[in-house]
């Protein structure tokens, strides 16, 4: 069918197929004989328009018929997944966008339902050519299937590609030149004492609530004033526990799963009070800016030399225009305070004396194994909130330790 000229000898094509067009110096499509402008012609703005109204055709009920003349390609599916995902797996959204963009890196602009095992294998290549460790890089895979089983549900994907995607085999163990993370252990009590002294005192504080309730790093990071119930329970004594009700669960979404509260005691209490004093309810206990605070004031009590006129007006000007500043901790960042804290620590210190490397993660590995060697495995589970013991199984190392005990009585 010929293609019929407008008024500006734009050209309006009579097929549904969504194309883009010139008019002017400006990109443009046509959608229900409505024309859509979608920027400066050839510029990203405009290109990222085009993707975002190609997801649009390709979500919106109303437009299926236009939907099914379109070619999906890799940029349109993956647009459109990762809108899906954000507010449908926010736990995994990290590394969905990491396993989406090295797709991208390689086959943007392919149609979807060209791809077959060669292209996944040469996917999976580039996953351990970035330098992730193993389990990552099937991780990442993962993702990939997922979003070709998301697209073959909605018939945006063949479901051919989708079972070509699932013919990839895992990388396994010692086959694979992909890195191998050491399993995750727990980091002795004496090695988080002898840490604490080089913290800040934010990162300090969420170092000790981990280590005193057995949570995972993101439950403290994220915690709000308003989700602590100061109420919570009174022992028959007049002992009272705070009961933390955690906003978001990565199980909510399980059929039937109700997250425990996380009880908080006296320990517990004592780090909290000074945090939760003057905050509304939607604040998090622990805040960044609280921390670059602690940090500024400590440089400012090791300085020697006066602070000169510019650095006051340079003061001024920036007081008058904050940056904007994260107000949780990321758990990454997290991660880094401790892995600096070490650092600096170990500046000073040599041979067996080092602080040995540990992260945030391994402080629930602790808790846990702690708790079962005194009271039991079962009690550990409770404690730390975890609902199937094969899970809380996975989390303790006391096994080994208490072998190594029956080891020494035998040799003693």
């Amino acid at each position: 069918m010929k293609a019929k000229k407008g008024k500006k000898g734009v050209k309006k094509d009579s097929s549904r197929v969504l194309k883009v067009r010139r008019d002017g110096n400006y990109a443009c499509v046509y959608l229900n004989k409505k024309k859509i402008r979608l920027g400066r012609y050839g510029s990203p703005e405009a290109d990222k328009a085009f993707r975002q109204l190609q997801v649009k055709v390709f979500t919106d009920p109303t437009l299926s018929s236009l939907a099914s003349q379109q070619k999906i390609t890799v940029d349109v599916l993956s647009e459109a997944y990762k809108k899906f995902a954000k507010e449908y797996d926010p736990s995994h959204y990290s590394s969905i966008k990491t396993a989406i963009r090295i797709l991208l890196e390689n086959f943007r602009g392919e149609a979807v339902d060209s791809l077959d095992t060669r292209h996944f294998l040469i996917l999976q290549e580039k996953f351990v050519e970035h330098g992730v460790s193993r389990r990552y890089c099937n991780s990442l895979m993962g993702h990939i299937r997922a979003m070709l089983k998301w697209g073959a549900i909605r018939k945006m994907v063949s479901p051919l590609v989708l079972a070509e995607a699932k013919l990839i085999p895992a990388l396994k163990k010692g086959k694979t030149t992909a890195r191998e993370n050491p399993p995750r252990k727990a980091v002795p009590d004496d090695v988080i004492n002898r840490t604490l002294p080089y913290l800040l005192p934010t990162v300090r504080c969420i170092v000790e609530m981990q280590w005193f309730t057995g949570a995972r790093p993101s439950e403290i990071c994220n915690m709000k004033v308003g989700e602590i119930d100061q109420k919570g329970y009174t022992s028959p004594d007049g002992i009272v526990i705070w009961l933390y009700y955690r906003g978001k669960h990565k199980n909510d979404w399980r059929e039937g799963y109700d997250s425990l509260p996380i009880p908080l005691g006296k320990p517990e209490q004592e780090i909290l009070a000074p945090r939760l004093a003057g905050k509304s309810d939607d604040d998090y206990v622990f805040s960044p800016r609280d921390s670059e605070q602690e940090r500024k004031d400590i440089r400012a009590a090791n300085r020697k030399s006066k602070v000169t006129p510019s650095q006051l007006a340079r003061k001024k000007r920036n007081a008058k225009k904050p940056k904007r500043k994260r107000t949780a901790y990321k758990v990454a960042a997290y991660n880094q305070a401790i892995e600096r804290a070490i650092e600096i620590a170990n500046r000073d210190l040599s041979g067996k004396n080092r602080i040995p490397h540990w992260t945030a993660y391994q402080l629930r590995h602790s808790k846990v194994t702690s708790i079962a060697l005194a009271h039991g495995i079962d009690v550990a589970r409770a404690t730390v909130g975890q609902k199937s013991i094969e899970v809380t199984l996975g989390y303790n190392h006391a096994d080994t330790r208490i072998a190594i005990e029956q080891a020494l009585l035998r040799s003693r």
